[in-house]
């Protein structure tokens, strides 16, 4: 194969890459207006999804974590974490349960330049929140919101799915940037089709 014909497939699996990943869109543009009205306050909540979760499910709430280990961020991602290409991350991701029901599935992207100092704790979370450990450090910031409607085209849909076939055809996910410092990392909060806990987002 010539080169030219080298880069066109290269670049023909880049742009199909890029189009499996969800568009993300500040949480104050007129995207919004599409959220389902039960989503919406939780989509646009800007403290802890941990402590909400909580307080909705009381003493059933539990993480679950899915995997933990190092892979290339998404493209999407790379820019915010300040990733280039090859670079990899540490990528965890759990759900977060009702009981035996997994109600929400995050991932998290944490560059290898954030585990410094009291941060390489990140790596060693085990099934114990985030959230909770984010929220209770009043060093950290936390960047703006971002909202994504992600549809069985995306890979991420697939992902935060796992083997559940509900047939949905969109599901509502958030994310955002927290420092330490100057230094980042990515929470991304997937709102998985879970007919249980309607009443409770409802409220």
């Amino acid at each position: 194969m010539q080169l030219s014909g080298i880069l066109d497939a290269r670049m023909k699996s880049l742009m199909s890459k890029i189009r499996r990943e969800p568009v993300w869109l500040p949480a104050g543009s007129a995207a919004r207006g599409r959220i389902p009205a039960a989503l919406r306050p939780w989509l646009l909540e800007t403290s802890s999804l941990t402590e909400r979760l909580q307080a909705c499910c009381r003493k059933k709430f539990r993480v679950r974590l899915l995997q933990l280990g190092w892979q290339r961020p998404m493209h999407n991602e790379r820019p915010l974490v300040g990733a280039r290409d090859r670079e990899y991350a540490l990528v965890r991701h759990v759900h977060l349960m009702c009981g035996s029901h997994p109600w929400v599935f995050a991932r998290t992207v944490i560059p290898l330049q954030t585990m410094r100092g009291a941060q390489r704790q990140l790596a060693y979370l085990g099934e114990r929140p985030l959230g909770a450990l984010l929220f209770a450090d009043h060093t950290v910031r936390r960047g703006a919101v971002e909202i994504a409607r992600i549809t069985p085209d995306h890979g991420l849909y697939h992902t935060a799915l796992g083997g559940d076939r509900s047939g949905q055809d969109a599901i509502w996910g958030r994310r955002s940037l927290f420092y330490f410092g100057v230094r980042p990392l990515l929470v991304s909060e997937i709102f998985l089709p879970a007919h249980r806990r309607q009443a409770c987002m409802e409220t």
